[in-house]
């Protein structure tokens, strides 16, 4: 019997459900809260497990095709501006995970998922449709938005953020907790960066309580620049500007790093949210997907990885009801819990200062390729499969 899978949110996650769900034949309705289908963002770094998660929907060739594979990712002392050690990415890497490390605009994935989506026979986009709460009986569960307008499928997913509606009636849990980290980002184009600097490198530059971090995006046209200050900020705000004054009075930390931080321009200013896991996110015939599910620091660089996991998994199991989103959230939670842990908690190995940098950086130094996959395994080697 075909599905018909209502979709809260049309960002990444949204629309990597519908398209998967749309494969197996069944229906999938997206409603958007905006008023267009858009993604803002800038890059996105994309480990094997989140590409072999786009293999699965038929769009890990168009991926590979826009996004700039990385050799290394690189650690650097802000301070004192050595290399402290870097993971190699090619040979050994690719082979043991399956595929390269790549990085990719937030804007030209979307593009391809959006693209894929409007070509499905079995996905139908909504926008300008806010969702505020959902409803449900032994057969269906129903999307109620805000205009009081309502609809029904066999299942519902609330893949709609990290201020999730539709969490927040099934979970309850209030406002996302403010890390006190705010991060700036910058795109500068390529040809400005000096070519010694042209690498094809995640780098980052640890400091007293900060650090700095740059790859290249765009197919290799763009610098994309974020830099974390751990400042103690107290209240949430999302993409306000910020003068470069500003950021380089507060990375003044990074010294090494000064020479990129000072080719940002155009400055915007984000306060880090997430929130604690939790053992529930099912209820029934309705469900949660990505930062609405899971939301976690982007440090670990799993985001859209987590969420392309979860949408071609939670596809396999919609056609078995309640109890195939109750093994849905099951496989998943241990696993996206850790890694929300993990994304905070990294702060540990950005952030020390004096000897305990110094320690760090010792540590990090001793270690072998071998050692740092092994770091890295356990989130680069899932490969989400067919459910048995």
């Amino acid at each position: 019997m075909s599905e018909h899978v209502v979709v809260v949110g049309g960002g990444i996650g949204g629309l990597a459900l519908a398209l998967a769900v749309a494969a197996r034949g069944h229906r999938a309705t997206v409603l958007e809260r905006s008023a267009e289908f858009a993604e803002l963002g800038a890059g996105i770094q994309l480990a094997p497990n989140g590409i072999h998660a786009l293999d699965r929907l038929g769009l890990g060739t168009a991926v590979r095709a826009i996004a700039t594979p990385m050799d290394e990712l690189r650690f650097m002392d802000g301070v004192t501006g050595a290399h402290v050690v870097s993971m190699p990415l090619t040979g050994q890497y690719q082979r043991r995970f399956g595929s390269s490390y790549v990085v990719v605009h937030r804007g030209h994935l979307y593009g391809l998922l959006l693209d894929a989506c409007r070509a499905a026979p079995g996905v139908e986009l909504r926008a300008a449709s806010p969702v505020v709460g959902y409803a449900q009986d032994a057969t269906g569960a129903t999307a109620v938005l805000a205009t009081g307008a309502r609809v029904t499928g066999t299942v519902l997913v609330g893949a709609d953020g990290i201020r999730s509606a539709i969490r927040e009636q099934l979970v309850g849990d209030g406002e996302p907790r403010v890390s006190g980290i705010t991060v700036y980002r910058s795109i500068i184009p390529i040809e400005e960066v000096p070519a010694p600097l042209r690498t094809a490198a995640v780098t980052w530059w640890a400091g007293p309580k900060c650090h700095f971090v740059h790859y290249p995006i765009g197919g290799g046209r763009f610098l994309n620049l974020a830099a974390s200050s751990d400042d103690g900020v107290t209240e949430a705000f999302a993409g306000i500007p910020a003068t470069t004054e500003r950021v380089r009075r507060e990375f003044r930390r990074l010294p090494a790093a000064r020479h990129l931080l000072d080719l940002g321009r155009d400055w915007r200013a984000w306060v880090l949210v997430d929130r604690e896991p939790v053992d529930e996110w099912c209820d029934g015939r309705v469900t949660l997907l990505g930062d609405a599910a899971h939301p976690m620091l982007h440090y670990a660089a799993q985001g859209a990885c987590q969420a392309l996991e979860d949408a071609v998994l939670l596809a396999e199991l919609v056609e078995r009801g309640p109890a195939g989103l109750a093994e849905y959230r099951d496989r998943r939670r241990g696993r996206t819990a850790a890694i929300q842990r993990i994304s905070r908690e990294s702060i540990r190995l950005w952030h020390p200062a004096g000897d305990a940098a110094a320690a760090r950086n010792r540590l990090l130094a001793a270690m072998t390729a071998e050692q740092l996959h092994d770091e890295v395994a356990w989130m680069h080697e899932e490969r989400i499969g067919a459910v048995r």
